[in-house]
């Protein structure tokens, strides 16, 4: 069984993750920030795409109560107006995800699920 999600991250969207999360590192909210540390402006958190996929494989694994190891590589930024499609495919207990920007570069890589 496969799912898919496709998002485009907002920065409100981004500001709420950052507000649940208690995550408030200013390159996450701060243009001016962002760059100074050589980013080309605000990026959306990893733990917030993570969590995206962690949603498809939940709906690929037939609930989340299945799943039991989530790993994945954070392989690019993903940044306000960015378009990503998280998909998760069920491979007999273990769940392939991937991750893909508009661009159809992926921003996760190594993405990963065991299921019970």
């Amino acid at each position: 069984m496969s799912q898919e999600l496709r998002v485009t991250f907002t920065r409100e969207q981004i500001a709420a993750y950052a507000e649940a999360s208690g995550d408030h590192n200013p390159i996450h909210l701060d243009d001016a920030v962002a760059r100074s540390v050589g980013l080309p402006g605000i990026i959306a958190h990893g733990m917030l795409q993570m969590g995206l996929a962690a949603r498809v494989a939940a709906e690929a694994a037939g609930g989340a109560d299945r799943l039991r190891r989530l790993s994945c590589r954070f392989a690019s930024m993903v940044r306000p107006g960015d378009t990503v499609t998280f998909r998760a495919e069920n491979r007999d207990g273990h769940i392939e995800i991937t991750a893909m920007n508009q661009e159809g570069e992926p921003v996760l890589t190594k993405a990963s699920v065991d299921v019970s």
